[in-house]
Parts: C-alpha cells; sequence; structure tokens
C-alpha cells in the first residue's frame, strides 16, 4: 500500500475531523473512501463517453434503427403480436 501526504484546507479538514469522530472511523478511512467513490464515478463517465462516441460513429455511418421501426416494436410489448426487436 502506498503513503500520500495530502495537506487539506481547513474548510475540508474540520468537517473530516467531525465526521470521522462521529462514524468512529479514521480520517484514513473516510479519504479512502471518497477517493474511491471519487475514481469509480470517473470511469462511469469515461464509459458514457466511449459509448457515446460509438453511438456518433454509429450514427454517422447508417449503422442506425429507424425511429419508427423502434416505435412499432415497443408499441407491441405485451400485446398477442409482440414484434421481433429491429435489427440494423
Amino acid at each position: 500500500m502506498g503513503v500520500t501526504s495530502v495537506r487539506l484546507q481547513p474548510e475540508i479538514e474540520n468537517p473530516l475531523e467531525s465526521l470521522s469522530k462521529k462514524l468512529d472511523r479514521s480520517k484514513n478511512y473516510l479519504i479512502n473512501q471518497a477517493i474511491k467513490e471519487f475514481l469509480e464515478s470517473r470511469a462511469i463517465d469515461e464509459q458514457r463517453w466511449t459509448e457515446t462516441m460509438e453511438s456518433i460513429d454509429s450514427v454517422k455511418t447508417g449503422k442506425s434503427i429507424d425511429e419508427k421501426a423502434v416505435s412499432e416494436w415497443l408499441d407491441s410489448w405485451g400485446s398477442e403480436n409482440e414484434l421481433e426487436p429491429p435489427k440494423i
């Protein structure tokens, strides 16, 4: 496990100290949890960006499904004549 030194501003240090005592957890634990959640959030954002760019490329190259076909398929859900999902 690596060791990193961080200087916290008083407006972060003071509430962190209070929360640490309230939760009976170390400041180290809380900081690690916050960083972990931040990194997970960034990974999700990066994945969404990648998927968005792939979607834009698909539309540009004509690899998309007509909105009318999708709507008809969705409208058929739960009916006796449920349609197969539209394909590219």
